[in-house]
């Protein structure tokens, strides 16, 4: 099958732990920003993210070539947390 083609669309959420208001108006759309990158750089496209203060929401359309779910949004959660901490 010389031309294969796929589009998946992952609607990813996740909360903080304990679903405590950890983000703040201060620093959302800097973690957003952040959180952009990852994706891009782990070679996804993102469509649409927004942090809550308690917990986030991301739209991409995910390339099953490029890196298990699983790992792409461990890679999300371990980087932006600790960039909370960072900004407490």
């Amino acid at each position: 099958m010389a031309n294969t083609y796929s589009q998946i669309y992952l609607q990813i959420v996740f909360a903080v732990q304990g679903r405590h208001s950890f983000i703040h108006e201060s620093f959302r759309e800097e973690l957003q920003k952040y959180m952009s990158g990852i994706i891009e750089k782990r070679g996804q496209k993102l469509y649409a993210i927004y942090c809550m203060p308690d917990h986030t929401h991301i739209l991409i359309s995910y390339r099953p070539a490029g890196i298990l779910i699983s790992d792409l949004v461990r890679d999300i959660k371990a980087s932006s947390s600790a960039f909370i901490k960072e900004k407490k």
